[in-house]
């Protein structure tokens, strides 16, 4: 930590109705909704319902403050508030991941390793906030080039549910490093998680009203604003790959920057060189892991034909040996779906798609009576020859991976490569030289050699053909917030 900041703690089931944070203030609206428990369907806490004129009005706010207050140009009180933030989220990072446990259904585990992943981000861009960018030249005698970064604007940021607290920080963190203002829209899903995480930020002494704006829907109607105001520069969206291509559309009209990191099928390919020991553990945390909602979650697996039976046996045991429960309970390895509705599109997705495929584990509702009333899913691993399936093709989110084998390198190559997506793929060999040649043939913004799912705050990440535009972490994420301006003086 920064700072000798401890924060108060509060019940994280809360009895008030979470509210929304514009222009400083805390905001009411005339509808409610209902945050349940994925676990059990129990009633956790209640939320405002963001309406359209509070959208509009927090856009407003975003503006004139971009416009009238030292936050563009204040390098240092940037860094200062980022610094305040990641203080006050470290404090309470033990209440915000049991509250993220127990509303969003992910293990208490997870829940902490995403909230250890916040305050550096947010330190990170602290610094980002101070680094200077731009150069200067004498291009001939009496002629002077200057290239200076300024701020877009008013950043529009839209978050999904499944790591709200880091992919929120993710993205705004880099736009008020560069002197964005930001207006948030939260999802519903984990409204509780929202109201706490934003009751931290507005907490932070050094940030001006109207710099931070946070808000919650259960629809889109305020994100549509977002996307098509002509007062808000730049987008910053992770989700659906379906849903960037709306964004990209409808933000066309107003020219936006856009950054947006979308849909995944990350091929996990082992070849038969490979340590099993540590591929195999690490297959199945690609399956399981945020229970298979997560844009990097391992859904292929992609096994050298010679180890395809050892590995397969493998994964069926450790698959089966996977211990189901709510979120906040200690002996969970798997939490549930977001919700029943989620748990009941995977399993028609995967009804549908079983004539393209060989159950290997079938996966699904789970059969304990005290399951009964969450939404869980069971691991499942379906055997797939063709890559023209949908379960290869299409993102299910969910617990599931397809099992595919390969004889050849080029043919790993080849079938990896099948699908539209192109976020993150990871190689298992011990040959070095193979592993960079995999690396190079791969269509994907990462690609990880002997490991899986990690992401350096400094280190760039993003997304290769439909899984998305531009860049996050390191400090192509504060460039997406940024424009350059040439100015030239004549002597």
């Amino acid at each position: 930590m920064t700072g000798d900041f401890a924060a108060t703690p509060r019940d994280p089931l809360r009895t008030d109705t979470a509210r929304h944070y514009i222009g400083g203030n805390w905001v009411e609206s005339a509808t409610t909704g209902v945050s349940y428990s994925p676990a059990d369907g129990t009633e956790l806490g209640t939320y405002y319902e963001v309406e359209k004129d509070q959208v509009a009005e927090a856009i407003q706010v975003a503006k004139r403050t971009f416009a009238t207050h030292e936050w563009r140009t204040n390098r240092q009180l940037r860094a200062q508030v980022l610094n305040e933030m990641a203080d006050r989220i470290e404090a309470a990072a033990d209440e915000l991941a049991l509250l993220l446990a127990r509303e969003n259904g992910k293990t208490l585990a997870q829940a902490q390793f995403e909230l250890s992943l916040t305050p550096s981000k947010l330190r990170y861009y602290a610094a980002e906030a101070l680094t200077d960018s731009g150069r200067g030249a004498r291009v001939r005698p009496g002629v002077y080039s200057l290239l200076l970064t300024e701020p877009v604007g008013v950043a529009g940021v839209i978050v999904p549910w499944n790591s709200p607290v880091v992919l929120a920080v993710r993205s705004f963190a880099p736009a008020l490093a560069a002197g964005c203002t930001v207006v948030m829209k939260m999802p519903a899903q984990t409204a509780l998680v929202n109201a706490r995480l934003a009751e931290l930020l507005a907490d932070c002494p050094s940030l001006p009203a109207g710099v931070l704006n946070v808000f919650t829907e259960s629809g889109s109607v305020g994100a549509e604003l977002l996307v098509s105001s002509p007062d808000v520069a730049a987008i910053s969206y992770t989700g659906s790959t379906a849903v960037g291509r709306k964004i990209m559309s409808n933000a066309g009209a107003t020219l936006k920057r856009l950054s947006l990191e979308l849909g995944g099928k990350t091929p996990m390919i082992v070849f038969a060189d490979a340590d099993l020991d540590a591929a195999v553990p690490t297959l199945v945390a690609g399956i399981t892991t945020f229970a298979g909602q997560f844009c990097m979650a391992g859904s292929r697996i992609l096994v050298e034909s010679s180890v395809a039976d050892e590995v397969r046996s493998r994964l069926v045991t450790a698959l089966n040996q996977v211990k189901l429960g709510p979120g906040d309970a200690e002996d969970s390895q798997m939490g549930p779906l977001i919700d029943l509705a989620a748990r009941d599109r995977l399993e028609a997705l995967i009804e549908d798609s079983l004539g393209d495929a060989e159950v290997i584990l079938r996966g699904g509702r789970p059969e304990e009576e005290e399951l009964a009333h969450g939404a869980y899913f069971r691991p499942a691993l379906l055997g797939v020859r063709d890559t023209d399936s949908p379960l290869v093709q299409r993102e299910l989110f969910g617990p599931v991976a397809t099992f595919e084998v390969f004889q050849t390198e080029d043919e790993a190559v080849e079938k990896a490569n099948a699908t539209e997506y192109g976020l993150a793929a990871s190689v298992w060999t011990a040959d070095g030289a193979r592993g960079l040649r995999m690396a190079d043939a791969l269509d994907a913004g990462t690609v990880w050699t002997n490991g899986w799912a990690v992401v350096l705050d400094q280190f760039e990440e993003g997304g290769f053909k439909q899984s998305g535009l531009g860049r996050l972490n390191g400090h192509r994420a504060v460039e997406e917030f940024q424009e350059y301006k040439h100015i030239v003086q004549l002597t």
